[in-house]
């Protein structure tokens, strides 16, 4: 039956078929697959190497593997400024509370550390603790076990996260029951809160040693020289050679004074009776005595006969006043230093550093751990990735032969 949508006048040609180029050669066509005997080596390998061993893991982690129970706390280093009412009116409201991440980078690191761990296992006896399960021969510990190896064992109970940004520590401690696991989480947690209470106490204690030193200084000065005054009293038996001078002083102006009064007398004596009158001779001799007591005041003061200071008096006085300067010094020293020192310890009461919990230890209810469906996954998948890639090695060097 002719085309319908050919042209008109137009008639098909036939193709001839092309005939087999001489000498070239056509490849047979593929048969059907065959079992061979290294396919059932490689599906052998992947039983033993896989299905087996995950087999075994998953029997141990189901069977044999102790539950584990979770204890979660959480802190933060807190440092407080507290600051004057004058510092409060004017808007300084700055330092009243922060997070101070050296000393939570300084707590991060003592967690991890062997001092940490000992202190622990002396006070619950960790060692115990953990080897409860006496089956569980992968996830116990061994009791035997030194200090490092208490130390690695205690990487794998106690995770730590660590949010450097906030300043934010949260531990996860893990135990064979949740008594257990509470403990050791409030155990660290005091352990930490007190390592932050001695970084606090070292810290107020360099602020203040050194006015501290000074005021002790200060002091041994002042008592050296008031004992100075007080040996000077006792050897000359003066509480003060300033006032005993003011007081022979005057004593030394009365008696010239009654000196000069009498001479006075005497003269006009002198001009009214003869030289045989008694009143005269008792005159001379009034006279007499008040001279006599004037120079024996005189020479307790050191002034000799002539006029002339001697040197016994005088020295008493100027060393009295050298040690009355040092003294004063002394306790102006000591006033100064005491009024440092007290503001150093006020200025170290003003700056804390304490531990403040925002999670405490949590107790559980069932155990979440060990997470046997992720560990048989990823056991699973390791062992499939090393078989696989053993079984590619082989394949590539079977093909090179």
């Amino acid at each position: 039956m002719p085309d319908p949508a050919a042209k008109p006048g137009l008639q098909p040609v036939a193709t001839p078929a092309k005939a087999p180029t001489p000498g070239v050669d056509v490849a047979p066509t593929a048969g059907p697959t065959k079992l061979r005997r290294r396919h059932g080596i490689l599906a052998l390998s992947f039983v033993l190497a896989v299905l087996l061993p995950a087999a075994l893991t998953a029997a141990y982690l189901w069977v044999r593997a102790a539950d584990q129970y979770a204890s979660t706390v959480g802190f933060s280093v807190r440092h407080e400024e507290s600051v004057s009412a004058l510092d409060i009116l004017g808007g300084n409201l700055a330092g009243l509370s922060g997070s101070s991440s050296t000393d939570t980078d300084i707590l991060y690191e003592f967690i991890q550390s062997q001092k940490l761990v000992a202190d622990m296992d002396a006070a619950l006896d960790l060692k115990a603790l953990w080897s409860k399960p006496e089956d569980d021969w992968f996830f116990a510990f061994e009791p035997s076990g030194s200090i490092e190896d208490l130390i690695a064992y205690w990487d794998r109970m106690v995770k730590i996260y660590y949010d450097r940004t906030a300043g934010l520590i949260e531990v996860r401690v893990l135990a064979f029951s949740a008594e257990d696991a509470t403990r050791i989480a409030t155990t660290l947690f005091n352990e930490s809160s007190e390592m932050i209470n001695d970084l606090s106490a070292i810290a107020r204690e360099d602020a203040i040693r050194y006015s501290r030193e000074e005021l002790d200084e200060a002091k041994v000065r002042l008592t050296s020289a008031r004992a100075a005054v007080l040996a000077f009293r006792n050897q000359h038996q003066l509480v003060d050679p300033s006032i005993e001078v003011e007081s022979q002083s005057q004593l030394i102006g009365s008696l010239q004074a009654q000196l000069a009064n009498t001479l006075i007398q005497l003269d006009l004596l002198r001009e009214g009776v003869g030289e045989n009158d008694p009143r005269l001779e008792k005159g001379l001799r009034r006279v007499k005595v008040i001279e006599d007591r004037i120079a024996a005041e005189r020479h307790k003061l050191g002034v000799g006969s002539d006029g002339t200071v001697s040197q016994v008096f005088a020295d008493l006085i100027g060393e009295y006043e050298r040690l009355v300067v040092e003294r004063e010094f002394a306790e102006k020293t000591y006033i100064s230093a005491l009024a440092t020192y007290d503001a150093s310890l006020a200025e170290a009461r003003r700056k804390s550093r304490y531990l403040a919990a925002y999670m405490r230890p949590t107790e559980a209810e069932t155990s979440r751990f060990p997470e046997r469906g992720l560990l048989l996954a990823l056991i699973s998948l390791f062992l499939f990735l090393i078989w696989s890639i053993a079984a590619l090695v082989g394949y590539s060097l079977k093909d090179r032969r």
